[in-house]
Order: structure tokens, then C-alpha cells, then sequence
């Protein structure tokens, strides 16, 4: 792919992003039916996945992205059944498709059969959790779906590695396979955590939030690539570092959070962007690559798809209610939730961008030189089940959430907790001004200010809490920050017509204009 191939494909990936988010769509899926649309447009340059370019440009800093902004506590909470789905789940899934497609496939070997199985076996939450908030799906859900996203790539990505050595040619027992997975993860996991321990403690010596921003865009890249180098889990490696360093990111200085925010918001955009459009435009590559039987494929892709749908509703339910069944402590602790939550999450199980890449990466050849057994259907059929769950879960799931009524009640519960944190944080800030207060005259405006900016926010969780409405007068704090909006609007406007007028310099205009950005970054919004 060269460069204007690139640049292309980057401003229409953007373009129909921009529309699909204008018009209300999920820009994931209607990137791919744009994709599958073009991809046989005459002319049109080859998009062929690059397997080295998405699992090692592409997969850390998407991985990374969604750690840092997951919650660690959550996920500890939910350790349970985030690790059935991710790697009980991925295992079963594996076998389930690659069996089906050992039976299906003509002279397909069974190590052949279980490579597609683990290529098609890890869900990617990335469409499931546009939809999800969207619609207001209760947090828990969301917990476990990202949760899932983080760490099943592990799990199909070390089946993957252990099946394509066996049909390669290698011999491996069920406990050497089991090995190689318990320190793949286990390795990751230290690896990530090492890096993550090292990174904190060099944000924190730094104490530049410019610097700060830089170390944390290498961090992805030098986990994964660690990790990868001692045979441990890339994927492993960045998530714990990812989880580790989002944990404590409050210790860490507030311009960087800033900065490291907006830069991976933008660095998600893009790629997602980027992986959802080149899903649709294998269609042709994939195509011209079968040289016959393409119908009969095209049939066993349709019921391999099937089968890992139907997988994943056959998993959950029982994983769900019978570890509370055989476990009265697990029953106590966290009692069953209602049938249509695991409805929910057995229906989110749409297919990604690695799913592609690995299959992608399957070698042409086996250790005796022969060609890779089946290879091109493999290809084929991975594209089928991974486009056919993307389409068939990711359009019908929103109707499947709203038919079933599941929708998250933790906005009241959070209001109320964030107004007494916020109460006893402006306690304790109040208190700390009163024993710097020295009373001295001059400084009385100044310690009148923060006092009543202090109350003001403290006010502003209590004062949405008492709505009784939504269709209510607005609350003195969300007036307050409306009008203030404007002033800042006015503001910017006469700065900017200073600027034109060559009244100021430029680099006065920034940084007058980066003042008013902050204060308006602070404002909370309804």
C-alpha cells in the first residue's frame, strides 16, 4: 500500500466515520458496509491486511487506549466472569468452529481446522460498546464486554500460535500447548506490570506534562514488543500496563492526563477507523484468491458463522448461573442477574480486525515446505464469519437491547455519590484555605474567590440530584456554566479580532487563547 493508497484510504475512513456519527449510525459497522461496497470499484489499489502492520502498529495502542480508561477495581470485581468469557469462552468457541469446519471442509486436517477456529474465536467490543453507550447499557455489562475485549486476544492469539505449529508440521501434548499458554500469560502479565512500575515512577520524576504525553505514546509499542521478544503475551503485557498506569494515573500531573486524553481519543478514532474499512475491503483479495468452490464456502461460511454465534449463547448462560449453583459463597456475593443480561452479552459477539490479521499471518508454507493445508479457504471463510457476526450481531443488537429492556440505573446512585465526594472534598479544601488564610486584606478577594468557586462546585452535583424533572428550570449551576460558555465565546471572539487586526502577536493569541480552552474544559457539561 503506498503512500496516496494510505492517505486515501485515511480521509474517506474519516468521512464516512464523520457521517455515520452526524447521522446517529455505528460507525464500526457502516465503515464496513462502505468497505464491502467499494472493494470491487475498478481501480481501487490493494488493501490486503498487513498482519505485521495490525499486530504490532495497530493492536497495542487500541488495546492500550481502552485499558487506561477501564477501571481496575471493576474488573477485578468481575475477574470471574470476564475470564470465563475470555478464555474459557475463546477455547470453546475454538473448538466448536473447528470442528464444524474439519467435518465441513474437504481435505481439511483438523490442526488446519483449529487455526480458523482460534483465528475467528475472540470477540472485538469495539462495536459492542459504541452501541452499548449509546443506549445506556448498565455498567456492569460494559465492564464485562471490555473486559473480554482486553484480554481474550491473548488467549486466540496463543491457540493460534500452538495450532498453526502442529499443522506446520510440530508436535505438541495438550500439556505442552497448556504450557505455553500459562507462560505466555503469566509472562505477559509480569512484563506489563514491570514496564508499567518503571513508566509511573519516570512520569512522576519528569513532572512535565509534554514529556509525560511522549513516554506514554512509546509505552504500547515497547510492552507488546517486550513481552513478545521473551515469548510472553504482547496483548497480556499492554493490557496490565495499560490497567496499571490508569489506576495511578491521579498521581500523575494533571496537563498530562489532558494531553494523554485527547491524544489517544484521536489516536482510537483514527485506527478504529482504519481496521473497520479494511474489514470490508478484503472482500475482492479474498475472493480472487479461491480458485474454485466458492459457492460451497460461501455455504459452510454462512453455518460456521452460525456456529460461533450460537457458541458463544451456549457458553454464557451456563457460565453465568451454574458457578452460583454449585457455590453458595459465589451466590451470597454476587447473586444471579436477571436472564437478559447474559442475553445481552451472548449477542455481543462481534468479530474484529485481528481475526483478519491472524488469518492473514498464516504461513504459505509448512515446515516441509508443502503449502499451508487449506490456507485460502481458511482466509475466506475467517473473512465470512467475522463480517457475517459484524453485520448480523452489530446491526440487530441495538433492537435486542431495547426489545429486551435493558438499560443502566446507576445515574441516580452516581449523582448522589459524586455529590457527597464532592462535598467532602470542598470540606476538606475549605479547611485547608482557612489554615492558609492569613487574613490579610489584600488577599481577601482572592480567598473570597476560591471560597465561592469551591461551594459552586460542591452545589452542582446536590442541585441535579433535586431535579425532579428533566424538563425543569435549569439549576443555578448549569446556568451559570451556559452563561459562562458564552462569555468565553465573546472573549475569544474580540482575541481573535485582535488578532487579525495584528494587535497582538500570534503567540500572545495562544496563549491567551489556551487560557479560555481550559477554563472551558472545565465547565461541567449537563
Amino acid at each position: 500500500m503506498h503512500g496516496l493508497a494510505l492517505i486515501g484510504l485515511l480521509a474517506g475512513s474519516f468521512a464516512v466515520t464523520a457521517l455515520a456519527r452526524r447521522f446517529g449510525g455505528s460507525p464500526p459497522l457502516v465503515l464496513v458496509v462502505v468497505g464491502l461496497a467499494v472493494s470491487f470499484v475498478p481501480g481501487l489499489p490493494d488493501y490486503e491486511i498487513d498482519p505485521e502492520l495490525v499486530l504490532l502498529l495497530v493492536l497495542p495502542p487500541l488495546l492500550y487506549s481502552a485499558a487506561l480508561d477501564s477501571s481496575y477495581l471493576r474488573i477485578r470485581d468481575d475477574l470471574r466472569a470476564i475470564s470465563l468469557l475470555s478464555v474459557g469462552l475463546v477455547l470453546f468457541t475454538t473448538a466448536a468452529v473447528g470442528l464444524v469446519a474439519w467435518w465441513l471442509v474437504p481435505g481439511l486436517p483438523l490442526a488446519a481446522a483449529l487455526v480458523l477456529g482460534a483465528v475467528v474465536a475472540p470477540p472485538d467490543a469495539v462495536a459492542a460498546a459504541a452501541v452499548g453507550r449509546r443506549l445506556g447499557l448498565p455498567r456492569r455489562i460494559m465492564t464485562i464486554l471490555g473486559g473480554e475485549s482486553l484480554a481474550n486476544d491473548a488467549t486466540a492469539l496463543t491457540a493460534y500460535r500452538v495450532a498453526v505449529a502442529v499443522a506446520a508440521g510440530a508436535t505438541y501434548t495438550i500439556w505442552q500447548g497448556l504450557g505455553v499458554f500459562v507462560l505466555a500469560a503469566v509472562g505477559g502479565a509480569v512484563v506489563g506490570w514491570a514496564i508499567g512500575w518503571v513508566v509511573h515512577r519516570v512520569r512522576l520524576a519528569l513532572r512535565d506534562g509534554v514529556l509525560e504525553s511522549a513516554v506514554g505514546l512509546i509505552v504500547p509499542f515497547a510492552a507488546y514488543q517486550l513481552a513478545e521478544e521473551v515469548h510472553a503475551s504482547g496483548v497480556i503485557a499492554v493490557v496490565v500496563c495499560g490497567l496499571y498506569l490508569g489506576h495511578l494515573a491521579p498521581r500523575a500531573g494533571s496537563a498530562a492526563r489532558l494531553q494523554e486524553q485527547a491524544v489517544w481519543k484521536a489516536a482510537d478514532t483514527l485506527l478504529e477507523s482504519l481496521v473497520f474499512a479494511l474489514i470490508g475491503l478484503q472482500l475482492r483479495g479474498v475472493v480472487d484468491g479461491i480458485d474454485g468452490g466458492l459457492g460451497s464456502l460461501l455455504v459452510t461460511g454462512a453455518v460456521l458463522t452460525l456456529v460461533a454465534i450460537v457458541a458463544r449463547v451456549v457458553w454464557v448462560f451456563p457460565a453465568t448461573y451454574l458457578p452460583r449453583r454449585l457455590s453458595r459463597r459465589i451466590r451470597t456475593r454476587d447473586p444471579a442477574p436477571p436472564w437478559r443480561y447474559p442475553a445481552v452479552i451472548s449477542w455481543a459477539g462481534m468479530r474484529g480486525v485481528v481475526s483478519l490479521a491472524a488469518a492473514f499471518a498464516i504461513p504459505l508454507t509448512t515446515d516441509s515446505g508443502a503449502a499451508f493445508p487449506g490456507r485460502d479457504a481458511i482466509l475466506l471463510l475467517a473473512f465470512i464469519v467475522t463480517v457475517g457476526t459484524l453485520l448480523v450481531q452489530g446491526l440487530t443488537l441495538p433492537s435486542v437491547i431495547r426489545l429486551l429492556g435493558v438499560r443502566g440505573e446507576e445515574g441516580m446512585a452516581d449523582t448522589l455519590a459524586e455529590a457527597q465526594a464532592k462535598q467532602d472534598a470542598s470540606r476538606a479544601a475549605l479547611e485547608r484555605l482557612d489554615e492558609l488564610d492569613s487574613g490579610d486584606p489584600l488577599h481577601e478577594g482572592a480567598v473570597a474567590k476560591l471560597r465561592h468557586g469551591t461551594e459552586a462546585r460542591s452545589n452542582a452535583a446536590w442541585e441535579r440530584l433535586g431535579r425532579s424533572s428533566p424538563e425543569n428550570d435549569e439549576t443555578p449551576s448549569a446556568f451559570y456554566r451556559r452563561l459562562r460558555r458564552e462569555m468565553l465565546a465573546a472573549e475569544r471572539a474580540v482575541f481573535v479580532r485582535h488578532r487579525d487586526e495584528r494587535r497582538i502577536d500570534d503567540e500572545v493569541f495562544r496563549r491567551v487563547q489556551r487560557e479560555l480552552d481550559l477554563e472551558e474544559s472545565m465547565l461541567e457539561r449537563e
